[in-house]
């Protein structure tokens, strides 16, 4: 009798066991579980844990709910701007529903894969390529957009796309960089440029202070002089205005005229007084302006002569000669008024003929 009885609770034991394999399943907490009875799939979907099922009536398929990263296959195309480039991009995704993820597609992740390489074909040949190397977050978002409207029938979520790299030919990378390079070139020169017109601003008032200040000019001059000079150097080169030269070289033709025009002047007096002293002609004949013209002194025009000063003191005239009581001139340049008249004379006849 215990026998048997031990023999009937042993076989349900079994019997048991044999049930709990059959009936209760084990889901991970990064899975879910899907239950198809009899072929049918229920709503309900079973969550992590011990779960248990009809034997021989319930089949339970586990679903990866993990953000699943698929790198998408680098993809050629021809831009907006014709330029053929190869881009490739990575797609992040995760399943929210998996009864649609399991009864709507066969294969959700070939399925993403695939929609994702069509729409990255097509955003390439809708873009530029200066949005697709400076510009792809919108670039970005507009790709998500294209993947995501498929994937929500098939209860997926694309969390994020985003393009890894762009590869250009080498012709399309040296013409980048000629391009980078001029454009660099181009604002180097212009900070050169407003640096130069920040310093002639500079130099400018500098100018307009100085001309209020002759000395200040001066004192500039010495402290450059002071400056060179430190440097140990056997050659000071000193600046000389060219206005100078311009004026001395002026002052110099008006003092010649001015001389050559007094010569003449007196030659032809004196040649008016011999020939009425020789009687060749009668004051009468003479018009009254002649009788009455007479030669201003050559004091007078050297004083009037730009190098020429007043009378100093001491008898000199200006720095360029000096008066005497015999009326000679003596000049920086040796010229005196006996062989000016005298030249004036030999010239003065043929003047007035």
């Amino acid at each position: 009798m215990v026998d048997a009885v031990l023999g009937a609770l042993g076989a349900l034991a079994g019997l048991g066991a044999i049930w709990a394999g059959l009936s209760i399943r084990v889901v991970q907490q990064f899975q879910k579980g899907v239950v198809f009875r009899f072929g049918k799939v229920r709503d309900e979907v079973r969550d992590p844990g011990l779960v248990a099922l009809m034997p021989i009536a319930d089949r339970l398929r586990k679903v990866n709910v993990q953000i699943v990263t698929m790198p998408i296959p680098a993809q050629e195309g021809i831009t907006r701007d014709n330029v053929t480039v190869r881009v490739d991009a990575v797609v992040y995704f995760r399943v929210e529903d998996p009864v649609k993820a399991t009864v709507n597609v066969q294969d959700y992740n070939f399925a993403i894969s695939q929609v994702a390489q069509t729409s990255l074909r097509s955003i390439i040949g809708k873009s530029e390529l200066d949005d697709l190397l400076a510009n792809r977050e919108p670039i970005n978002q507009g790709l998500e957009l294209m993947i995501d409207s498929p994937a929500l029938g098939w209860g997926i979520e694309i969390d994020r796309v985003e393009i890894k790299d762009v590869a250009l030919p080498e012709s399309m990378k040296r013409s980048i960089a000629r391009q980078a390079e001029a454009e660099r070139e181009r604002r180097a020169r212009i900070i050169t440029a407003d640096g130069e017109y920040q310093a002639s601003e500079r130099l400018s008032d500098a100018a307009a202070v100085m001309s209020k200040t002759p000395a200040a000019l001066q004192l500039r001059l010495l402290q450059t002089v002071v400056e060179v000079a430190a440097e140990k150097n056997s050659t000071l080169v000193l600046p000389f205005p060219v206005e100078l030269l311009r004026f001395l070289d002026s002052a110099t033709e008006v003092q010649q005229r001015n001389l050559l025009t007094a010569a003449a002047v007196a030659a032809g007096a004196k040649a008016v007084e011999e020939a009425v002293e020789s009687g060749e002609v009668s004051e009468e004949e003479l018009e009254p302006e002649q009788t009455r013209h007479e030669p201003p002194p050559l004091e007078e025009v050297l004083e009037k002569s730009p190098l020429i000063g007043p009378e100093s003191p001491d008898g000199r005239v200006g720095q360029g000669g000096r008066v005497e009581e015999s009326g000679r001139v003596e000049q920086g340049s040796g010229v005196e008024q006996g062989s000016g008249a005298e030249q004036g004379g030999r010239t003065g006849p043929a003047g007035g003929g």
